[in-house]
Order: structure tokens, then sequence, then C-alpha cells
């Protein structure tokens, strides 16, 4: 059976639309415009330092078997290709599926072994972006789930009434009001390996044998940012269950306290449960914030291929490589599994986005 909107429902949803159109014509300039572009570069050999028009190439940059892309020669319309089995140096033009001898120009006679000049190439090949892509899945999880924690903690101490409460709350802000490349900027010096207190504090208390690079050793780089990212992040994470909290009628609680209920099983059964929508939102805040972290992985690691995150691979690959359209497809690689964990994190949160009835 059609269930059938009434005027009334339909002229505010009118309504509604009007309200949003000007919101929706500044996300479609400032977002999607951008994003259409990147997914457009991302299909084509653009690059920095050439000015030749830039040519589409699909999916190549993504994940391709054949010639290296970056072998391509405009005006001979061709791939350079080495034959390591006949020490010759071959063209192979895509739109004739043909190979020629590269100093005569003349066509190969006989069968040219593809599997000894064809290769995967493209980002999706690249052992560095998947060790990006775990670097950042680490990051996330590890760095999150404590700032929720801690952050709940936080959050239930400074709703509890205590001499001061006011103070504290404005000091707590002080980590996450500060610039991330300040703070990126000041732990690096706290964990210098030569001058940074916190080997001196650790070795004062006789927890390391021997001064330790932290940021620059590449075992210990990925957990020295996720220290600096909670450190930061943790005040913020507070702020947002601080505000759920106090939303919280105190009626149920003093009811609770009058039936003699223990307060973990009401902060499991009652407070957990009332500010769970607001925890979700937070959650999500910092799952975006997260994955597409840069400023702290740039500024703390040496960007080797062990520390690297998604964002600086994507950075990388499109200034330093000056490969636009390879950049592009990791930019929206990054946005792709950005969209999917937070797919993934509704779907299993179970959030439902529409309005109860």
């Amino acid at each position: 059976m059609t269930r059938r909107t009434s005027p009334l429902a339909r002229r505010r949803a009118r309504a509604a639309w009007l309200f949003l159109a000007p919101v929706l014509a500044v996300l479609a300039v400032v977002a999607a415009w951008p994003l259409a572009s990147t997914v457009g570069l991302s299909l084509t050999d653009a690059r920095l330092d050439s000015a030749d028009a830039p040519r589409f190439v699909g999916l190549a940059n993504y994940a391709r078997y054949g010639p290296d892309p970056a072998s391509w020669d405009a005006e001979l319309g061709g791939y350079f290709l080495y034959d390591e089995s006949t020490d010759a140096m071959l063209l192979y033009r895509e739109d004739q599926d043909a190979f020629f001898d590269w100093e005569t120009g003349e066509p190969i006679v006989g069968e040219v072994d593809r599997t000894a000049v064809f290769q995967w190439h493209g980002i999706l090949t690249d052992p560095v972006w998947w060790r990006s892509v775990w670097n950042t899945t680490l990051f996330t999880l590890v760095s999150v789930s404590l700032e929720v924690v801690l952050g709940l903690i936080i959050a239930l101490t400074l709703h509890a009434h205590m001499p001061g409460r006011g103070l504290v709350r404005a000091a707590i802000l002080i980590p996450w009001a500060i610039p991330t490349v300040v703070s990126a900027q000041m732990w690096g010096w706290m964990l210098h390996d030569q001058i940074g207190v916190v080997n001196e504090l650790l070795l004062g208390l006789g927890l390391i044998g021997e001064r330790l690079a932290w940021t620059a050793n590449d075992d210990t780089a990925i957990w020295a940012v996720i220290a600096v990212d909670v450190w930061k992040t943790t005040p913020f994470m507070a702020l947002l269950l601080l505000a759920a909290l106090q939303m919280l009628p105190d009626e149920i609680f003093e009811a609770g306290r009058i039936d003699g209920v223990h307060p973990l099983k009401m902060f499991w059964h009652v407070t957990l449960p009332l500010i769970r929508p607001a925890l979700m939102v937070a959650v999500i805040f910092r799952l975006l914030d997260a994955l597409r972290v840069f400023d702290l992985f740039y500024l703390l690691t040496s960007n080797s291929d062990a520390t690297l995150a998604m964002s600086v691979y994507a950075r990388r690959e499109m200034i330093e490589f000056q490969d636009l359209g390879r950049g592009s497809a990791a930019a929206t690689l990054v946005f792709l599994v950005i969209a999917g964990f937070i797919a993934a994190y509704m779907a299993l949160g179970r959030m439902d986005t529409e309005p109860e009835r």
C-alpha cells in the first residue's frame, strides 16, 4: 500500500529544499567541483613539469598491465621499452599494438616477449601505497580508540560537581587550541634524541637504557605520532562528550541513586546509551580527521616509505615527483578509503539518519 503524504508535508519538504539550496550550491563549488576535477585529472598523464596537453590514459594511474606510462614519447607516439632478451631499445605503439626498432623505426620481425617488457604499473600495485594505507589505518584505529576512552573519562570527571571546575574545563582545551603545526614542532623538539626532554625523563626513571630517535626510527615513529595526536585531540572528544552529558536530565540519575543502583551499572545501562548518538557523531568527526591526516606525519616523521600516510603519499606523487595524474589518483583513493570507513562505521553502528515519526 502506497503511503500518501499530506499537502502540508509536501510544502514543508519544498521549504526545506529551498533553505538547503544555498548550502548545496556552496558545497558544489567548494567540494563537488574540486573532487570532480581531481577524478578527471587521475584519468590523464598530466605532469607539473610538462607543458604538453594531458593525455587520457583511463585507469592506468590506478592499475595497468603494459608499458611504463612514464616512458611515453609524445613526438613519436609510443613508449620506449628495453628488451633485456635482445639488449635492444624498442618503441611500442599502443594504437597499432606493435613494436618498432627505436633506431631505425622499422617494425620488429617476430614475436616480442611481452612478459619481459610489460609490467604492472599504477598506485594499486605499489607496495608503498599499501604501506601508507596500513599506517593511516593503524593511526586512525589506535588514536581514535584512545581518544574516545580518555575523552569519556575526562568528560565524566569534568561533569562532576567539584571546586574549580570551570578553570579545569578551560585548561583542558589548551592542547586542542594550539595549532597543529606548532604542537608538532614542539613535540618534535621534546622527542629529539639529543635535546629532547622525553629521553631525559625516561633515562632518569630508568625506563630506557639509551637515547632514542623517536620520530626518525621507523619502528617508533608511528607510535610517536599517535601519542602526539592523542595529546592534542582528546580535549576535543572530551568537549563533545561533556556537552552530551550536560544535556541528560538529572532526574534519571537521582532515581537511580534512590533505588540504590550501582554507579557502574548506571553508566553502562543509562548514561552510555543516552550519549550514544553524540558519541557516534564525535567518532565520525575524528575518523574523518584522522584518515586524512597530513601535518603530523609530514612534520614529525622522516617521510620514508615506511612512515608515509595516505595524504603524504598523494602529496609526494603530485609535488615531489611532479606527477599530477598519479597524485590525483592517490587523492581520489584517499577519498574512497575515507568514504568506505565512514559507511562501514555507520552501518555497524546502525545510525538512523531518518527522523523518528
